[in-house]
């Protein structure tokens, strides 16, 4: 039996506020003043990401643990199902795209009260906005927005090469996929790869009574929403023109 709208609500919420709660709450482990993992680099970094993926699959399961809403439009453009039963139709697309970002917005939120402490003792603005949201190393927009079209393309199609759905996948080759795009496609922006994943935390950031914080970075939000939701397209259109998106 397919899930109810409900359920992909529930299902999506869950997951991605899972992922970004533990996903999150590694940059902050590393960046913090104080906290056990402090200074712990970008391969915790990258190892805590993939390991949040992995849990948030599981917890979004029921729905095709979409997370991300280029994966959602990788899947409308590939001519895939949503999840088993679940027909890509414009309602759904917005039900999917709307469950991401307040999950992404959620697990931000419990993360900052795992970390209160430490936040207040941070005197790092930026350091406080890098936990929540990404950023360029070399600020170029048109730049930016190609690392993060490249960086999601390859989430995506592999995801698509996986199994056509998420919700056919191991939720572990979906974690070491991500591991290996931050190591090595992440090191330009921070590989955000994920709207949801950037959008919804830096609204968080933005709303929450974080001492000493500096500004949400707007002028750059764009980016990890365009280049995310491109490259997702390019990997749908191109699984889909593929044979084995026939056969």
């Amino acid at each position: 039996m397919p899930p109810s709208l409900l359920d992909i609500v529930l299902s999506e919420v869950l997951g991605t506020a899972t992922l970004t709660l533990l996903g999150c709450g590694v940059v902050a482990n590393v960046l913090l003043t104080r906290s056990k993992g402090f200074g712990g680099g970008w391969l915790l970094i990258t190892f805590g990401w993939g390991l949040a993926v992995f849990a948030g699959v599981y917890v979004a399961f029921a729905s095709g643990a979409h997370l991300n809403p280029a994966v959602t439009v990788g899947l409308l453009v590939s001519g895939n199902e949503y999840a088993p039963g679940v027909p890509a139709t414009l309602l759904n697309t917005l039900v999917y795209f709307g469950a991401e970002l307040v999950g992404g917005f959620l697990g931000a939120v419990v993360m900052y009260l795992a970390y209160k402490k430490h936040f207040d003792i941070t005197d790092d603005a930026g350091a406080k906005l890098g936990v929540f949201s990404t950023g360029p190393e070399v600020r170029s927009y048109g730049w930016n927005v190609l690392t993060e079209v490249i960086g999601t393309f390859v989430l995506v199609f592999v995801i698509l090469m996986f199994g056509n759905t998420p919700a056919g996948l191991g939720p572990l080759a979906v974690a070491l996929l991500v591991v290996g795009i931050g190591a090595s496609l992440g090191g330009p922006t921070g590989y955000a790869i994920n709207p949801a994943r950037d959008l919804g935390p830096r609204i968080a950031h933005a709303l929450l009574p974080i001492r000493g914080k500096r500004s949400s970075d707007w002028g750059y939000s764009w980016v990890p929403v365009v280049g995310p939701v491109v490259g997702g397209a390019l990997a749908g259109l191109v699984f889909y023109v593929m044979p084995v998106a026939a056969a």
